[in-house]
């Protein structure tokens, strides 16, 4: 944590990038001065042996599909096919196409301040009571671009991949109007008292992003939809966990249910995860213990009944924070070995081989885990710094993540060993992102403001942001944002400033920005930035200041032309709809809940979850109980 008469509250504070001497530019001159001498030479020696080349050249074949075109110098210029375009397949997401990461990074040389035999780590890995020593997955875990991440359209985690860059499945249309609409709302989500403090559960939470699937025809008639959903061609489907206890699911077009809900029974604030296989299956996390007694942890569903599959307790005693088992990270499914990877608040990373079976003839699904719980501590880490509400992202086989300890990790799956571990500047509990950018690999990240002060009441601090070599833990460049936070007598009264949503990775038209989005800005309550940096140098290019704070993510949508928008949604039910390119603000909506009833209201509408967007109709929870489908124009 910095020392807080270093923090530099009214100028960014600003870690530039780090220049190296560039020995690869340095072998390319090398290279091209020697290749136009060589040109020079064979020039000069084409035209002494004009008559022979020509003659040869009328006799020799050539190399099937390239063409041969003389210069005026004599010499035979080779002009091969172009590459074919591999065409878009319907599961892949037109955002992300086509695929541009190389997925063949390796781990360099670890920075030192990030080196685990620096860092005091001990880690343990069992099956069972079984402690496994020297662990080498079979067959081991690697995932690709996230173009490749699933098997049916739709967004089936948080930030939909394995990179977790996106949140937005297909395009807005041709062009944009510069409008949304509220077409929909579904007004019913309950509450449920806390298991810990005095408030209620209510709504949806953070980060409580709603799934939207597009099921292949025979999964659909499998499962235990509405007969007339289970009808409809092309259904789409969002699936919305609740801090009542329940998932819901609606149809896309109209937010009509398409199936009963499934009761948990205790609060869901984190965001689930789908089969990316397109398989009928759930796998979601329990935020509270506020439900059946020692029942805390993740459960798998069978969408064909709604049926539990398999419960993790939470509450395991192999875990450093035993006492606690919630689950808010989103888990991801590595389909190749049908393993399950879900990070836990007790501190453990379980990964589960499923060992899944998918009877379409019996209208049947199960599975049968092999489960691994891996568990590491930091020297002087205990209690509650214990645990992970972030999600992982995960670029082949190293998986990111940070804990509340306010530490950034990489840890390979295959070996469950530590690579390395970076110390943070403050608490974070948003998601890393990955970019590979010219066959290096980097994450994105941030922090809240939370301890840089031991004090009660309100106080200004900075939220720093990263970009951090993956490979190696070095950072690459830091700045900072002055936020705000609230720091209570009761932790669960804590309302936390700086960086709470996951960060925009620039892609088609802004694909040289990273954007943050920083909260509680200009007081208690008060203020949110997006911030749009130069993915290069960490220099800000734009930025768009909001009136009310917010904890929701933003995310980028495009249309057909690859140029960028942004929604972001707000605490007080406010969705800015923003031209990526500049920060300019399009138009903004205030969404009403029992719009047109006698009890009418725009109050309540906390946006803290963040949405999900297919095509060019966006859906987002909010506090009061209300979810919402906005048509994007």
């Amino acid at each position: 944590m910095k020392q807080t008469n270093y923090v530099r509250y009214d100028n960014q504070f600003h870690r530039p990038r780090k220049r190296r001497p560039d020995y690869a530019l340095l072998i390319m001159i090398g290279l091209t001065v020697g290749l136009m001498l060589a040109v020079i030479g064979l020039g000069i020696f084409t035209l002494f042996n004009k008559d022979d080349a020509q003659s040869s050249s009328t006799s020799s074949s050539q190399p099937s599909g390239v063409g041969t075109t003389p210069g005026e110098t004599g010499i035979v210029i080779a002009t091969p096919s172009p590459t074919p375009v591999v065409e878009r397949l319907s599961n892949q997401n037109p955002v992300l196409y086509p695929a541009t990461a190389k997925m063949s990074a390796e781990i360099g040389t670890i920075a030192s301040e990030a080196s685990p035999s620096t860092r005091g780590i001990a880690q343990q890995l069992y099956q069972g009571d079984t402690v496994i020593s020297d662990f080498n997955r079979n067959p081991a875990i690697q995932f690709s671009d996230p173009l490749f991440y699933q098997s049916v359209p739709g967004i089936l985690t948080f930030r939909g991949n394995n990179f977790r860059n996106n949140a937005a499945w297909g395009t807005l249309g041709p062009s944009v109007a510069g409008t949304l609409e509220q077409v929909w709302e579904f007004r019913d989500i309950g509450s449920l008292g806390s298991s810990a403090w005095a408030f209620s559960w209510g709504g949806t939470g953070w980060t409580g992003q709603p799934l939207i699937v597009q099921w292949d025809a025979e999964i659909r008639q499998m499962m235990n939809l509405y007969p007339d959903k289970k009808a409809k061609e092309n259904l789409v489907e969002v699936i919305q966990v609740a801090l009542d206890g329940k998932i819901y699911f609606f149809d896309l077009d109209d937010g009509s249910l398409t199936r009963d809900p499934i009761n948990v029974g205790a609060t869901i604030k984190g965001t689930p995860a789908l089969d990316s296989r397109g398989y009928p299956i759930l796998y979601v996390g329990q935020g509270d213990n506020n439900g059946s007694a020692g029942q805390i942890g993740f459960r798998i569903y069978s969408l064909i009944n709604g049926q539990v599959l398999h419960f993790q307790n939470g509450l395991d005693s192999r875990a450093h924070r035993s006492n606690w088992g919630a689950c808010d990270s989103s888990p991801i499914l590595c389909a190749d070995t049908d393993t399950l990877i879900y990070p836990s608040e007790n501190g453990m990373i379980y990964t589960l081989k499923l060992n899944t079976t998918l009877d379409k003839a019996n209208a049947t699904v199960s599975v049968s885990p092999e489960v691994y719980a891996y568990r590491f501590q930091l020297s002087g880490v205990s209690g509650s710094k214990m645990g992970i509400e972030s999600s992982m992202s995960i670029y082949g086989h190293y998986g990111y993540f940070s804990d509340n300890s306010g530490n950034l990790f990489c840890v390979d799956l295959n070996t469950m060993q530590v690579i390395w571990s970076r110390q943070l500047d403050d608490d974070t509990d948003v998601t890393p992102v990955i970019e590979e950018d010219n066959g290096r690999v980097y994450i994105y990240t941030g922090t809240e403001v939370d301890w840089q002060k031991d004090e009660i009441g309100y106080y200004q601090g900075a939220a720093y942001t990263y970009k951090i070599d993956a490979m190696t833990g070095e950072e690459v460049w830091q700045t900072s944002y002055s936020c705000w936070t609230k720091k209570a007598e009761n932790s669960g009264d804590d309302v936390n400033g700086g960086v709470l949503g996951t960060p925009i990775i620039g892609k088609k038209s802004i694909s040289n920005l990273v954007i943050f989005s920083y909260c509680m800005t200009q007081g208690a309550y008060s203020g949110n930035a997006l911030v749009a940096y130069n993915k290069l140098t960490g220099e800000k290019v734009w930025e768009y200041s909001m009136n009310l704070y917010s904890w929701s993510s933003p995310v980028d949508c495009y249309d057909d032309a690859g140029n960028a928008y942004i929604v972001m949604c707000d605490s007080g039910g406010q969705v800015h709809y923003v031209n990526a390119a500049n920060g300019q603000r399009l138009t903004y909506l205030q969404t009403i809940r029992n719009k047109g009833l006698s009890n009418e209201t725009k109050e309540g509408l906390n946006m803290e979850s963040s949405p999900s967007v297919f095509n060019n109709t966006m859906v987002i929870g909010t506090r009061s109980g209300s979810v919402f489908g906005i048509k994007i124009g």
